[in-house]
C-alpha cells in the first residue's frame, strides 16, 4: 500500500473515530429488556471484542432478555468517562487509563483480560534517532498522557537512567504531546513528532511506511508480561449482576479461544470490523505482522499490574502511592 494512499486512509479514521461511539444505534433498551454496552477500541490488541461481536458470542451468553450493543473510542480517557458516567457497562481498555482512574476512585473492576505485547517505539524515517542518546530533545507521542504505552515507554527510559533522557514533564529534554494513533504518519511526514509510543496495528503501519522500530516488544518496560488490554466492567454492574459479568467473562474467553484456533480468520474480522467502522479496508499482510506481535490471552498478572501501577506513581502520574486492593475480581 502506497504511502500517500495509507495517510487518505487514516485521515478518514481521524473523522470516524472523532464521532467516538457513534455506531450505538440507540441508548433505551427494547421494552422488557436489560440493555448491556460495550465500548472497545478499533485496534488490533482489541480484537477479542471484535470477534465476540462479530461472532455474537455476547449475545449468546446473556441471552435473549438482554440486549447488547457498542460503542467504539479513540483512547482510554474518553472510554472511562464513558464507564463513570454509566455510557457503557463494560468493555476493553488500556490497564494505564483503569489504574489511574481507580486510584482516584473510579468505581471499575477488571474482569479478565484481553491481550498482551504489541507496543513499540518508532522513529519517524527523517528523524535520524539510530540510538537512545539520538532521542534527547526530541518530540514523541502517545495516545494520552499516563496512557499505557506512555508509561511503557516512560519506565524504559526511567530503568535507563541516562541523564537528560526523559519527558520534559519529569525535568527530561523530550518533549511530549498526545494524539490520535491515526494522525502520526502524517506528523513523522511534517516534522511534528519524531518518535511515537503506538501500539498495533499502528506500529506495523508506520514501519510498512519508513519509520524505524527503536524499541521492540520484548525490549519495551512490561513488553509482554503487561496485560496491555483488560476487560472491565463498571463496579455497579459487577456487584448488582455477576451472572452478566459472568456471561461476559465467558464470551470473552471464547473470543480468544476463537482467535487463537483460527488465526486467519480473526484477522479478517479484524479488518472488516475496522472497514465498517472508518469505510477503509486495511492491508492483510500489515494485520496478520501486527497480531504476530500480541498475545490474545484472558490471564491477568495481578503482580504486573501493580508493579505497573508503582511507576505511573514514580512517573508522577499519580498524586499518592496507589492501592489495587478489590481492583481484579475472577470469575471461575
Amino acid at each position: 500500500m502506497k504511502k500517500g494512499l495509507l495517510l487518505i486512509t487514516f485521515m478518514l479514521i481521524i473523522g470516524v473515530l472523532a464521532a467516538c461511539g457513534e455506531d450505538s444505534e440507540t441508548f433505551g433498551g427494547k421494552e422488557g429488556k436489560e440493555k448491556i454496552i460495550i465500548g472497545y477500541f478499533p485496534n488490533i490488541d482489541h480484537a477479542p471484542a471484535m470477534v465476540a461481536r462479530e461472532k455474537g458470542y455476547y449475545e449468546e451468553a446473556l441471552g435473549e432478555d438482554v440486549e447488547i450493543e457498542y460503542r467504539t473510542f479513540p483512547d482510554g480517557g474518553t472510554f472511562m468517562t464513558a464507564l463513570k458516567s454509566n455510557e457503557i457497562d463494560a468493555g476493553l481498555v488500556g490497564p494505564g487509563p483503569v489504574l489511574n482512574n481507580y486510584s482516584n476512585g473510579a468505581d471499575v473492576k477488571i474482569i479478565g483480560g484481553a491481550s498482551t505485547g504489541g507496543t513499540m517505539v518508532v522513529a519517524s524515517e527523517q528523524s535520524g534517532i539510530e540510538s537512545l542518546e539520538d532521542m534527547k530533545g526530541k518530540t514523541f507521542i502517545t495516545p494520552g498522557i499516563g496512557c499505557t504505552h506512555d508509561v511503557q515507554f516512560e519506565t524504559f527510559l526511567m530503568e535507563k537512567n541516562i541523564d537528560n533522557l526523559a519527558s520534559a514533564r519529569i525535568g527530561g529534554s523530550l518533549k511530549h504531546v498526545t494524539g490520535n494513533p491515526a494522525t502520526y504518519q502524517g506528523m513523522f511526514e511534517t516534522g511534528q513528532v519524531e518518535l511515537a509510543a503506538v501500539p498495533e496495528p499502528w506500529a506495523s503501519i508506520l514501519i510498512e511506511n519508513g519509520a524505524n522500530a527503536v524499541i521492540s516488544t520484548e525490549e519495551i518496560a512490561y513488553g509482554e508480561e503487561l496485560p496491555n488490554v483488560v476487560f472491565v466492567a463498571s463496579g455497579k454492574l459487577e456487584e448488582e449482576n455477576k451472572e452478566i459479568v459472568k456471561g461476559l467473562v465467558n464470551a470473552q474467553q471464547k473470543a480468544v479461544d476463537f482467535i487463537n484456533d483460527n488465526r486467519e480468520e480473526a484477522q479478517d474480522i479484524a479488518i472488516k470490523s475496522i472497514k465498517d467502522l472508518t469505510k477503509q479496508e486495511m492491508d492483510k499482510e500489515i494485520v496478520a505482522k501486527a497480531m504476530d506481535r500480541v498475545t490474545y490471552t484472558t490471564e491477568i498478572d495481578e503482580e504486573v499490574l501493580k508493579e505497573f501501577g508503582q511507576s505511573s506513581f514514580e512517573l508522577e502520574f499519580l498524586k499518592e502511592a496507589p492501592n489495587f486492593d478489590g481492583l481484579v475480581v475472577k470469575y471461575p
